[in-house]
């Protein structure tokens, strides 16, 4: 009896006991999901995938949360900037001023200008005579009979107090006096001086100034003393880029512009000001630096991973909840409805999407639709887009197992149609369905942030890494400014390519036929 039983049992050579083909001890039986399990985590790469995927979910959703900073918070920082103080234009064309009680009107005007054009002492318009009298350089005086009408010049007359009004008698004299180089002049029995540099004055009190340029306030609430608008005349004439001017509230310092369009110089003071921290490199407070917007960019980079990363998953949603019914119907049923679904099928497949997408994009930019609601209308265009190569893999799936034996049975049972296809033929494609929607989630996130990258995706004050690449939208930011569009570029290449790993892993682990 005992050498039958060594006879079962046998022995290895080096005396270690050899299990019976019979022996349950022999036998390890695995599940099949630990089975996919096992083959998927000896593949490093998908493995490595898997790892890459972990970070950036923790990175994206947690790192959110612990972020001191919101995706929308703007930094500040206080720079010096040159602010346009004021604007001065050199007077080249005739400005007129109506004795009391006259008017001169547009018409007359234009036959005054044609008149000095040629020199001409006089003009008539509607049967009327009008003279013209030189009384200095560029200044003319245009009567009717011997009535006066009134005061053609290029030199302006400003009184020293803004609130004073300068008499017609006042104004002709002191130009007819500064035109000829005059130093003094009567009016109303009152005597007044005339300076070099175009001062008005009466017993040593400044009463008016002449001069040809123009200042206007570029600052609300600023107005301008004499002495600033003759030093800057003075500086412009002296063809200077800056000038220097002290009051009792201290010393400024100026630039001038010139602007060769409009044929105008324009004034501009340095003052320290609170702007956008753009484009700040890293540093302690923000470790990747700041956008062009004066936002975090370590911040906006993981709230970009969490809304490219949700946009992937619910689009992939959606595409994969039309795939499957359309699929398992057009499958199990066959015939016309098949032909009908796979004709549909078609149709999506003829859609030229990208193109569709770009014009639904600028529509909503011209109907200016709210970013939260465009990133909704950018997934359900997106999920109803990318359910047709699912539908056709499902209904390819479901046209094999419908002829298995346990079909069959489920017919022979009385099973309802329904349950048929959802509880016994569509979990039988789930390993296919898992595969191609992994692969399909990478691909997805590339559409999306290709469209924010062009301005038609996510936008602003919502951050994805498509939008965050969109800041490089010259070479210079490019060149200059690394940190802006690096990390998000490698932050898309990382979750692209851990999804690829994954999705080629799953392929294989559901794969029996492949060597290990």
């Amino acid at each position: 009896m005992r050498d039958n039983m060594d006879d079962l049992k046998g022995k290895r050579n080096d005396g270690e006991e050899q299990l019976s083909l019979n022996d349950d001890r022999r036998v390890k039986v695995l599940s099949p999901g630990t089975l996919v399990a096992k083959r998927f985590f000896r593949n490093r790469l998908a493995v490595i995938g898997l790892v890459i995927l972990a970070v950036m979910f923790i990175f994206s959703f947690i790192g959110g949360v612990i972020s001191p900073y919101g995706q929308d918070e703007v930094f500040y920082r206080y720079d010096y900037q040159a602010k346009e103080y004021a604007a001065v234009t050199e007077n080249t064309d005739f400005r007129y001023t109506s004795a009391e009680g006259q008017n001169f009107s547009g018409m007359l005007q234009a036959q005054f200008m044609l008149a000095a054009a040629k020199n001409e002492t006089s003009f008539t318009y509607k049967d009327v005579t009008y003279s013209v009298a030189k009384e200095g350089e560029d200044f003319y005086v245009i009567s009717q009979g011997n009535t006066v009408l009134a005061l053609a010049y290029k030199d302006i007359v400003n009184a020293e107090d803004a609130s004073t009004k300068l008499s017609f008698d006042f104004q002709r004299a002191a130009l007819k006096a500064y035109t000829n180089e005059e130093k003094s002049f009567a009016v109303d029995n009152k005597e007044y001086t005339v300076d070099e540099n175009g001062g008005v004055n009466q017993g040593g009190n400044s009463v008016a100034y002449i001069s040809r340029f123009v200042v206007q306030s570029k600052v609300s609430g600023v107005t301008f003393t004499r002495d600033f608008k003759e030093q800057l005349a003075q500086a412009i004439e002296s063809d200077q880029e800056e000038f220097t001017f002290t009051n009792e509230e201290g010393t400024y310092d100026y630039t001038l512009v010139y602007d060769a369009d409009t044929k105008s110089y324009s004034v501009k003071q340095e003052k320290e000001t609170q702007v956008f921290d753009t484009y700040s490199f890293p540093n302690k407070a923000h470790w990747l630096g700041t956008d062009r917007n004066g936002m975090d960019m370590l911040t906006r980079l993981m709230y970009g991973g969490r809304v490219s990363l949700v946009i992937g998953f619910i689009v992939v949603f959606i595409s994969a909840f039309l795939g499957i019914i359309l699929g398992g119907v057009a499958g199990y049923f066959g015939g016309w409805v098949d032909n009908l679904i796979m004709r549909v099928v078609d149709v999506f497949y003829c859609i030229p999407s990208m193109p569709l997408i770009i014009i639904m994009g600028s529509a909503m930019d011209g109907m200016r639709v709210d970013p939260q609601m465009r990133m909704f209308y950018l997934m359900l265009v997106l999920g109803f887009l990318g359910w047709p190569g699912i539908a056709r893999m499902v209904r390819g799936q479901i046209l094999s197992l419908r002829e298995q034996e346990f079909m069959t049975a489920t017919e022979a049972c009385g099973i309802s149609i329904p349950r048929r296809i959802f509880r016994h033929l569509i979990p039988n494609v789930i390993p296919q369905l898992i595969v191609i929607c992994t692969m399909s989630l990478g691909s997805t996130i590339i559409t999306e942030a290709t469209l924010s990258f062009l301005g038609l995706g996510v936008k602003f004050p919502f951050a994805s890494w498509g939008n965050i690449i969109n800041d490089v939208s010259n070479s210079f930011v490019l060149t200059s400014y690394w940190f802006v569009w690096i990390p998000a570029g490698i932050c898309l290449l990382l979750t692209v390519l851990g999804f690829n790993f994954v999705g080629d892993g799953l392929r294989d682990a559901f794969d029996p036929k492949m060597k290990r």
